[in-house]
């Protein structure tokens, strides 16, 4: 199992785009992806489950992933966070 803790570095937080690319990115593996934010655990694959999270600007996560791929699937969904899902 891999995990890593982001934050939400985009001022409007967790949208219909930005859980579009988690769940696109989260989809090209094969591994279990999901994402934790307090008590809640979501699909990182649902975009549903993703906007339902509401999380906003400053928000910390834990991205979480168990699989063959795990560490590259991490790695490609931590690089949207760090890149503010390309808005700001």
């Amino acid at each position: 199992m891999t995990t890593k803790t982001v934050i939400i570095k985009n001022r409007a937080g967790i949208h219909a785009r930005p859980a579009a690319l988690i769940a696109q990115t989260a989809n090209r593996f094969a591994s279990e992806i999901l994402i934790e934010r307090e008590d809640t655990r979501i699909n990182a694959k649902s975009i549903m489950g993703i906007i339902t999270m509401a999380a906003s600007y400053n928000t910390e996560l834990t991205l979480v992933a168990e699989g063959a791929d795990e560490t590259e699937a991490i790695a490609a969904i931590f690089a949207l966070f760090e890149n503010k899902f390309e808005e700001d």
